[in-house]
């Protein structure tokens, strides 16, 4: 009696050790592509504005959305399905961030090229400058951030919240002392937006999934993949940022 007894004991208490607060943060993604196709100098006014004529949402932004789930040692990010459009529906593409700070780790996938890629590797925090600057996003109050993201070429603007100590952010962007509420890339290129955040208990939602397919490859190496597709596209006045994450 006193065996069974231990027993329930344990299985009753392994959900609270799964178990870890977090939270649940919808962020919406929205793109200027008015902004974007400015980076192109090689454009003739012609050929602007004919795109922008063709291009949907060209002054007030394609917006997509995106979830993170996050624990005091894990989180992980993917893509929402985009919402039907007149009864089409787009394919999501393959995505997902995972990081774990206390193995100091990462894990992405990403389609890129027609592959699907794993970059497998340690974790490398932006060199983020915090301001002395504070708005409040959604109810909470943030404080300014400040990054360069070298292989992109792109100014970071980051807006945090210290009341949500969560060392996380939308998409690769984290490492600040609290949840980034608001990403803004190159001065309103693109810019991420925290719509919705809940404070829940989760269990394996911010855990990485046990199946994982693609390539590995290293962080160097996809970022000198990406360097040399940009360049590319660029000598041969095409725009790269149609099929790469902005």
């Amino acid at each position: 009696m006193k065996k069974i007894w231990m027993i329930c004991l344990l299985l009753s208490s392994l959900p609270a050790f799964a178990q870890q607060e977090g939270v649940v943060v919808t962020y919406e993604k929205e793109h200027f592509w008015s902004k974007i196709y400015d980076r192109l100098t090689f454009l003739s006014e012609e050929e602007r504005t004919r795109i922008k004529n063709t291009v949907k949402n060209w002054d007030t932004g394609y917006k997509e959305k995106g979830q993170l789930f996050a624990t005091a040692t894990e989180s992980k990010y993917n893509d929402m399905e985009p919402e039907a459009d007149g009864g089409w529906r787009g394919r999501t593409s393959e995505f997902m961030i995972y990081r774990n700070l206390d193995t100091e780790r990462k894990m992405e996938i990403e389609e890129f090229a027609g592959k699907t890629l794993v970059i497998d590797d340690s974790l490398k925090t932006p060199s983020w400058k915090v301001l002395n600057k504070i708005k409040e996003i959604n109810g909470y109050l943030c404080m300014m951030a400040e990054a360069e993201d070298t292989v992109r070429n792109a100014k970071l603007t980051a807006w945090f919240a210290n009341d949500l100590a969560f060392n996380a952010g939308p998409e690769r962007y984290f490492g600040l002392p609290g949840l980034i509420m608001e990403l803004n890339v190159n001065d309103g290129e693109v810019i991420f937006t925290a719509v919705k955040v809940e404070k829940k208990t989760l269990n394996d939602e911010a855990k990485l999934p046990k199946k994982i397919k693609g390539k590995k490859i290293t962080t160097a190496d996809y970022d000198k993949m990406l360097r040399t597709y940009i360049n590319d596209s660029m000598k041969s006045h095409r725009n790269p940022y149609w099929n790469i994450r902005y």
